[in-house]
Formats: C-alpha cells, structure tokens, sequence
C-alpha cells in the first residue's frame, strides 16, 4: 500500500481530509501519496507563524544556527534515500538527483554560518556634518514578516531549501508550499526540521492545491513572497499584490556564446561537452539551462559536429539506472508541448540536426539550426532538452544576439581573454555572466536572478536574507566620538 505522507503544520505532523498522489514522470506509477491540509489547517499554520514572529526574530543566533547545522549534517546521512525519493517524484536521472541533495546540503550549511554573522549591526558616526556632532548611526536588519515561498518542482528538494533556509537564518517565519507535482522532497525537509528545537509556528510545509493559492497570496499576514516559477504566475502574483515585497525567479533562455580565441581542439572539445551536458541535464528543465548557442562564424563549423557528437553521447532512459543522462520531463503534457514547439520551427524553415522525437513523457536531447526569430522555441522557455544553434560574425553581434531576449537569468561566455570578459559582464542584460563555460553554473552562495522578464530580487542564502529583511536605524546622542 502506498504511504501517506503527512505535512508538517506549524511544526507538527498532520494529516488533512484529502491526499495528493505523486506519480513518477519514468513510468506512471505513484510513488507516494501526500496528504492535503484543509482552508481550517492552512488558516492555523498562517495565524501561528504570525504569532511567533517578534519570538522567532528574538530566537539566539545559535539556536537557529544549530537547527540549520542539524539538517545539514541528516541531508548527508540520509542522502541516497533522498536521491531516490527526488528520482522517484520527480523523473530526474538518479546521479543529477544525488547532486541535488549534496546542494541542499550545502545551502543548509550556508544558512548556518550566515546565522551566525548576518545582523551584527554596522556603525556610521554622524559628525562629518556640523549638525551631527556626538552622534552614531547604528544599523541593523529587522524581519518584514511571515514569507511564503513558493517553490517549482524541477529541484524538489534544493529550490525549497532556498526558501526555507534562509528565512530561518535571518529569523523569518515561513509558510513553505512546494509544488504539487513533487511535494515528498519538501515535506521530508520539514522531517529534519521537526528533530530541532525551533519555535513551534516558525515553518510549515503545506502541498495547498494551486487553485487555493490566490487566498494565500492575498492575506496581509503575508507580507513577502518568494516565487520560483514561470512567468505567467509569477507575474499575476506581482500584479495581484503591489504592496508586497515580491521575489520573483522566473524563467530564461541561456545563451553560450563561443568567441573566436576559443578556438583549439581542446576548447571546443570542452564547449561542446559542456553545451551537450547542460542543455538536457534535468531534462532542460532548468531556468538555466543551455537554450541557444551563439558562436562566431570562425569556430562554428569545428564546433557544430562536436556538439552533435556530444548530444550523441547522452544516454536518455530510466533515471533510476545510474548511467542516465536524461530522463523524462515532469509529464507528457510537458514532452508534447516541447514537441510542438520543435514542429513549429521545423516547419518554419528550421534545420533539425538531432533528436526531434518524443517518447510518452520524454523527448529526444534536440538541436535546431536557422531557427526563424519569431517562432515560439526562438522567444520563450522550451524547459526541455532543446538548444538551437546560431552563427554570428565578431564579439558585438554575438552580444547583441544575447540580449535579443525578453528574459536576462544568465550567460555563458567562452574566452579566454580578460578584457573580453570584463565587456561581457559590462554590456550583457543578465542577472549573471559565466567565463570560460555554459550558463547553467550556480554557486547556492550567490546572487543568483535576471533582469528583465527573468524576475526581480536575488537568491543565494544571504542575498535571500536581505530580501526578508529590512534595515532600522537607530541614531544615539551626545557620545564623545
């Protein structure tokens, strides 16, 4: 029989009226089921966090710290049953899914060192100015209040532990709702979290039903939302709450750009392994994965065979076989919408050097050339393993052909030439530029998010910290400076 898993209101185990069955995106079976909270629960679990928030904000550095440490240190020993539980909900190929759990870890462990130093307060004396004479300006950060986060379900497990962790590192009280498709990762984060000493009402994880989230966005007990997702949501979040602080990480369509001098074998050896890698690992199903190359007319004909060569290489099956590079994408609705969308531009005119074909809930690793500019897969997010290939003359066209784009998450840019690099971080309308490799790299201690219809707001522990919290300044007089 299938477990329940039960949800996690204001730290405590539950169950609801109804459960949410989690089907694997490999094979259909279901492979979990998580139990749904009621409007009652989902009221209980905002009215606690709204309640223990002047507490929870009071709660000792090292309280929060230790909790943050202890989730990190049972990550680790629990990380294969983790992967298969990720593997299982989510379709991701098994390796892909114990490196996301390693990422949790880590963002975890970020999130206690942060706790331990984020607010020590900065002094500012006030006397350069006559007027400021015996006066000191001291600074430090305060919670806006309750976040919901709202996390996606393509890194079930890590995009909820961005949520999560930092709020409970700057002492924030979090109503978590991980995303339907793929709730068992973060339910299993409020397991670990319920062996710590934390606040009763600090955190609840909640699977609420999409169509119940307007309510929830709405309510003034709420005050910040964190939203990882697609656009379209996320900028009906945006416009149905102005008054809110909204972080938004929406989507994009990662360009790599290959520039002249990164022109030996082993250069284009390495960028074709890295544009093959990352256009379809977790299916493309990542914000920042490899959508478009653009690389210069002197290396494009060298690179376009190994590229092909490499997207070869890619096994696709099973995600629980350890081999797999790719596996399906989270539903077959997703895998027809990536094929009709490869149809489209196929026959606009569209040359189709690989792949093209979809199998149930997967499809075929994929490379388009000529694509025209105004087919859909050429202006939005395919979220799936699709990359188109263009050929550009010199740096300024290829940068140009960047920040063609109503999104700007990031880029990747292979050269070896600094200046090169320094005019690449100047002049791309991205949220992040990566040197000498795919734009799919994410360090979970920096500022990661776009610009333009990419989102607004950063993630990265810290970075996520500020966003929940706000600076208060406290001004003292008629100190002897």
């Amino acid at each position: 029989m299938t477990s329940i898993h039960a949800f996690w209101l204001a730290g405590r185990q539950t169950t609801g009226e109804t459960t949410l069955d989690v089907t694997s995106p490999w094979d259909g079976r279901v492979v979990g089921k998580a139990a749904v909270p009621t409007d009652a629960q989902v009221e209980e679990a905002v009215a606690a966090a709204y309640a223990v928030r002047d507490e929870f904000a009071a709660t000792p550095a090292h309280v929060r710290a230790a909790a943050l440490d202890h989730v990190s240190r049972r990550l680790v020993e629990r990380t294969e049953e983790i992967a298969q539980l990720i593997s299982a909900e989510n379709g991701k190929p098994i390796k892909w899914a114990r490196g996301e759990v390693g990422r949790a870890v880590s963002v975890f462990r970020f999130a206690s060192e942060e706790a331990r130093r984020f607010n020590g307060g900065e002094a500012q004396r006030l006397d350069t100015d006559a007027g400021g004479q015996g006066r000191l300006a001291f600074t430090r950060r305060f919670s806006k209040g309750v976040v919901l986060g709202i996390a996606p379900f393509n890194f079930p497990l890590n995009l909820c532990a961005h949520k999560i962790a930092p709020a409970i590192a700057s002492g924030t009280p979090i109503i978590l709702k991980p995303a339907p498709a793929t709730p068992l990762s973060g339910l299993l984060i409020g397991e670990l979290l319920a062996e710590t000493e934390l606040p009763a009402g600090s955190w609840s994880v909640l699977p609420v039903a999409n169509e119940k989230m307007p309510a929830l966005v709405q309510d003034e007990r709420l005050p910040v939302i964190s939203f990882t997702g697609s656009e379209k949501v996320g900028y009906a979040i945006l416009d149905s709450v102005p008054r809110k602080h909204c972080t938004l990480e929406l989507g994009g369509n990662g360009a790599a750009v290959v520039l002249p001098d990164f022109s030996s074998d082993e250069d284009l050896d390495w960028a074709a392994s890295r544009i093959a890698t990352f256009s379809n690992y977790q299916g493309g199903q990542s914000c920042i994965s490899v959508q478009r190359v653009i690389a210069d007319a002197s290396v494009y004909d060298r690179l376009v065979p190994r590229v092909l060569a490499a997207i070869e290489a890619q096994v696709t099956g099973d995600p629980s076989d350890p081999k797999t590079d790719v596996g399906p994408l989270v539903n077959e609705d997703a895998a027809k919408r990536v094929e009709s969308w490869v149809d489209e531009a196929v026959q606009a005119g569209a040359q189709l050097l690989a792949g093209g074909k979809r199998d149930g809930a997967s499809y075929a690793p994929t490379v388009l050339a000529d694509v025209p500019a105004d087919v859909t897969i050429a202006c939005e997010e395919v979220f799936g393993p699709v990359l188109t290939i263009k050929k550009v003359d010199g740096e300024a066209e290829a940068f140009a052909a960047v920040n063609d784009s109503k999104y700007g998450l990031q880029a990747g840019v292979f050269t070896h030439d600094l200046q090169t690099a320094f005019r690449a971080h100047r002049d791309l309308e991205v949220g992040g530029v990566v040197i000498g490799d795919a734009p799919s790299y994410r360090a979970d201690q920096m500022p990661y998010g776009g610009v333009k219809q990419s989102g607004v707001g950063r993630e990265g522990v810290r970075f996520a910290m500020d966003d929940y919290t706000y600076e208060r300044v406290m001004v003292l007089t008629g100190l002897a400076l």
